[in-house]
């Protein structure tokens, strides 16, 4: 999904007072942890996440991964944290109309 940049200020505006539900360490995410951000993203639609990744390479990739893996899309990533979003079949958080 392609948020425009509305959409995304009104996300992170959202997300800034989240804590991560998901905590990701050194070795990576499994398909626990997936089926877990995916759980979360069914119940909140917004969720934080935090990796434990020293090489900014690699937490980019692995963050990569957890988005495609879990249909979501990036909202924001500031050092170890990321903000993700999928919207629900019925949608709890309304996103500003974007300009056509």
């Amino acid at each position: 999904m392609r948020l425009s940049e509305s959409q995304s200020k009104h996300l992170r505006r959202l997300g800034h007072a989240l804590k991560p539900i998901v905590m990701i360490g050194a070795s990576g995410a499994s398909p626990a942890v997936i089926a877990e951000i995916d759980n979360a993203l069914d119940h909140h639609e917004l969720v934080k996440i935090r990796v434990r990744s020293a090489d900014r390479a690699a937490r980019d990739a692995l963050l990569d991964d957890i988005v495609a893996a879990a249909r979501a899309t990036l909202v924001q990533r500031i050092g170890h944290v990321a903000l993700i979003y999928r919207p629900a079949p019925e949608p709890k958080i309304v996103l500003p109309r974007t300009v056509a």
